[in-house]
C-alpha cells in the first residue's frame, strides 16, 4: 500500500533534515529552495546524489534536485513523481511533477535559463512536455527533445535507495530509463526542425550559478 504522507521514520531522515523539507509546503517554495542550490558541475566524477547528500552539500543537478523536490511534495502529502524528459545528442532532463484543479505543473533544476519551472496549467503529461521542446536545445543550437516517459512514482521505490542512499543513487535513473517513453514528434516532423536563432543561442548561455575555475 502507497503512503499517502511520508513521515520522518519512513524516509529515514534526521529531525533536522525533515524539518528542512518541511518548510517547503508548496510547489512554489520547493522550487525556490532547488534553484538557490549550487549547481552540481560533478568536477570529480558524475554523481547521483540522495536527499540527505543535497542537503548536505547543497549542490545538485536536474535528477538530483527532483528527487529532493518529490521528498518534499510527499511530505506534504503529494504524490512523488518524476518525469524524464529524453533527447538526442544531449542530456536528458528529469523534473518533478504535482497537480492543481487536475492539471499538471512541474518543479526543475537547471542551471540554465530554459528547462526551469512550469505552472500547473498543463492538462496533460504531453502538453506539459511540449512546453519545453522550443527550449530543449543542444550547444549547437539544435532541437533535441524528442520523448517523454509516463509519470513514475517513487512510492514504489525504497527510501533507502533515493533518500538517504549516500551519492550512489544510480538504480533510479536506471529504473526511469526503462519506464514507457512517448514520442514527442515524428521523424517526418524532425527534418523541418530549425535550430534556434542568434539572440536565443545567447540568450540560452546564461548561467544562474557560474561553473567555478577548476584548480
Amino acid at each position: 500500500m502507497k503512503m499517502r504522507t511520508a513521515r520522518r521514520q519512513d524516509l529515514g531522515l534526521t529531525k533536522a533534515e525533515y524539518a528542512i523539507l518541511k518548510r517547503l509546503s508548496t510547489p512554489n517554495k520547493i522550487q525556490d529552495f532547488v534553484s538557490a542550490l549550487r549547481a552540481n558541475f560533478e568536477h570529480k566524477g558524475d554523481t547521483c546524489l540522495s536527499v540527505r547528500e543535497v542537503l548536505r552539500r547543497h549542490h545538485a543537478h536536474c535528477i538530483e534536485g527532483a528527487m529532493l523536490a518529490a521528498c518534499a511534495l510527499w511530505i506534504h502529502g503529494e504524490p512523488p513523481l518524476l518525469l524524464d524528459l529524453r533527447a538526442v545528442h544531449d542530456f536528458d532532463h528529469v523534473i518533478a511533477l504535482f497537480r492543481r484543479h487536475g492539471c499538471w505543473g512541474a518543479i526543475s533544476k537547471t542551471n540554465h535559463a530554459q528547462l526551469r519551472y512550469r505552472n500547473p496549467v498543463y492538462r496533460t503529461l504531453r502538453e506539459l512536455a511540449m512546453s519545453y521542446f522550443h527550449e530543449y536545445t543542444n550547444k549547437k543550437g539544435r532541437l533535441t527533445l524528442r520523448s517523454y516517459s509516463r509519470a513514475f512514482d517513487l512510492r514504489k521505490v525504497n527510501p533507502k535507495l533515493w533518500v538517504t542512499n549516500g551519492s550512489n543513487c544510480w538504480d533510479l535513473p536506471e529504473m526511469l530509463d526503462e519506464i514507457q517513453h512517448y514520442p514527442l514528434v515524428s521523424k517526418k516532423q524532425v527534418h523541418l526542425l530549425s535550430r534556434r536563432d542568434a539572440m536565443e543561442r545567447k540568450v540560452g548561455k546564461l548561467l544562474e550559478h557560474p561553473a567555478p575555475r577548476r584548480k
